[in-house]
C-alpha cells in the first residue's frame, strides 16, 4: 500500500501547498486546549454530582425506606 499524498504530490509539478487559513495559529491551538479541558472538567463535575444524588442519597433512603416498611409490617403481624 502506497500513501496517497505522496502519490498526488509527484503527479503534478507544484508540490502541495497548505494554504494559510487551514493552518491554525499557536493561540487558536491553546484555546482549543483548553476548551476541550474545560469540557471535560465540567462533564466530570457533572458524572460527580449524578453519582452523588443517585448513589449516595437516592440509593440508602430506598433501602431505609424498604427496611422501615417492611419493620412496620411485622411489627403489625407481630402485635395485629
Amino acid at each position: 500500500m502506497t500513501d496517497l499524498s505522496k502519490i498526488i504530490a509527484n503527479k503534478t509539478e507544484n508540490p502541495l501547498i497548505i494554504s494559510p487559513e487551514n493552518v491554525q495559529s499557536q493561540e487558536d491551538i491553546e484555546l482549543e486546549r483548553k476548551l476541550r479541558e474545560l469540557k471535560f472538567k465540567q462533564e466530570l463535575r457533572k458524572d460527580w454530582i449524578l453519582f452523588i444524588v443517585r448513589d449516595v442519597v437516592i440509593f440508602p433512603a430506598a433501602i431505609l425506606f424498604i427496611f422501615a416498611a417492611s419493620g412496620y409490617s411485622l411489627f403489625l403481624h407481630i402485635h395485629g
